[in-house]
Order: C-alpha cells, then structure tokens, then sequence
C-alpha cells in the first residue's frame, strides 16, 4: 500500500528550478532512500512535504489525504515527522526534555486542561510523556544520557536525540535529512541499527543521504534527484546498474 504520494511537484527560487515535476510514491513499512548531489532537490522536497514550503504545482498525498495546502503542526499531527540536517536541538534542556518537546497536542481535552492549568492533569501527562521519552531514549540507545544538556553533546549525539525527539509520538512516516552527515563509520553502524528498529517499530522511513553504502544497504527502494529532476528509481541493485545514475552520482568507471 502506497502512504506517501509525491505527484508532478515542481518549486522554483527565481530562476533556480529545484523540484521540476517530480513524482515517487513511498511504500508503507518501507525504508525509501533518496539520493542526488548537492542542489539535486532532496531537502526541498522534504520542506515541501512537511509544509515549510509551498509548491508551485504538483500534490502531495499522504495516507490517501492531499496535505499539499496545510500547514506544517497540521501534517505534524496527522503522523508525518522530520529530522534536519543542521541537528536542531534546544541547548538549555536536557537530552530528556528535548525528546519530551517531540509530543505536540493542538486540541483535545489534554490541551484545554493544561490551558487552564489543572495540577493534577498537567502533572500526570507530563510524567506520561517523561516516561515515552525514557522509552525512545532506551530505543536508540541514550537512556543512560537522559540528564545531560543538549548543549554538551557532540554532533551524532544531536543528530540521535533528533530522531528521538521525532519519533516519541509514534508517527506514520520518519522522514531522516543526512542522518549520519558528518559522522564516521562507528556512528553511521549505529544510525543504520536506529533506523532498522525504527522501521521495525512500525514506522515507514523516508531518508536523504550522500551516503551511497548505507542508503543501497538500508532501502528498499531508492529515488534519485539530479537538478531538481527524478533521474532514475528502482530497488538498490537497479540503481547500482543505471547509466543515467553512473554518469550523475555515482561516478563512472
């Protein structure tokens, strides 16, 4: 079953095309990695997925819902979640607290409860989603950093906690920014181990990466952007073989 669908997207900075009619569809409970240069499109494609930014043309769908026109805590709450590549986390709060701010309630009975400030309701959600947080953490490995400030951590640390922070609220999709830009072969080991818990968790994985070995050894299926243009799709070994790609990306013999 198809959970996310990409169709005709185009977006344009002046006279810069960086999405030029492109279309892909993601598989439910799949890992879908997307791979291009740098200016191929990739992170534009992800703002304009989650609603930082609007599309010229072209629709995006998503669990059978056009979310092209809403806004970003909208397509937030309807299960759609996102890493960046800049590692955003709030430098004042702990580990524990920065994944604690990944739980978003816009209505309901939680929202006016806490709006009118009842002691009792506001204390037990909060211990309610201090203890999600704990179960991320032990998800991906941090628990025992629970407590430590997010501003001493080192960069794959940061980058960790923003997929806990992303996942605590049990999403649909994970879409994943250069998860493991800038990291060595130890920590990318560890970001493909986190990634692979996650799908088995349930959650389809969307992922950006200049990482070529780790995006041909995680995804089932791989999409490549070169100038704002879908140049080739297919499974991993599909895309190892592709000229189109050889001559692109992944450099020719």
């Amino acid at each position: 079953m198809t959970l996310l669908s990409i169709q005709n997207l185009s977006k344009s900075f002046g006279a810069l095309k960086a999405l030029d009619d492109v279309s892909f569809e993601v598989k439910e409970g799949s890992i879908h990695g997307i791979i291009g240069p740098n200016g191929s499109g990739k992170t534009t494609m992800f703002n304009c997925i989650t609603g930082l930014l609007k599309p010229e043309s072209g629709r995006v769908i998503f669990d059978s819902r056009d979310i092209t026109d809403l806004k970003p805590f909208e397509i937030s709450n309807l299960g759609v979640r996102r890493t960046f590549q800049s590692g955003k986390l709030v430098s004042s709060l702990t580990v524990l607290e920065n994944v604690m701010t990944g739980v978003f309630e816009f209505s309901g009975r939680d929202y006016i409860d806490t709006f009118l400030r009842l002691p009792f309701k506001r204390v037990k959600r909060e211990s309610e989603i201090r203890d999600m947080a704990m179960e991320t953490l032990r998800m991906i490995g941090m628990e025992k950093d629970a407590d430590r400030w997010a501003s001493d951590l080192v960069w794959a640390e940061r980058q960790f906690v923003q997929i806990a922070r992303a996942i605590i609220s049990n999403p649909k999709v994970l879409l994943l920014d250069e998860p493991n830009s800038g990291m060595g072969a130890k920590e990318t080991e560890m970001i493909e181990e986190i990634i692979s818990r996650v799908r088995e968790s349930g959650v389809t994985v969307v992922v950006i990466s200049h990482d070529v070995k780790m995006l041909m050894g995680l995804s089932d299926r791989v999409t490549v952007l070169n100038f704002g243009k879908k140049i080739a799709e297919g499974t991993p070994s599909e895309i190892q073989r592709d000229e189109r790609v050889l001559e692109a990306y992944l450099g020719k013999e």
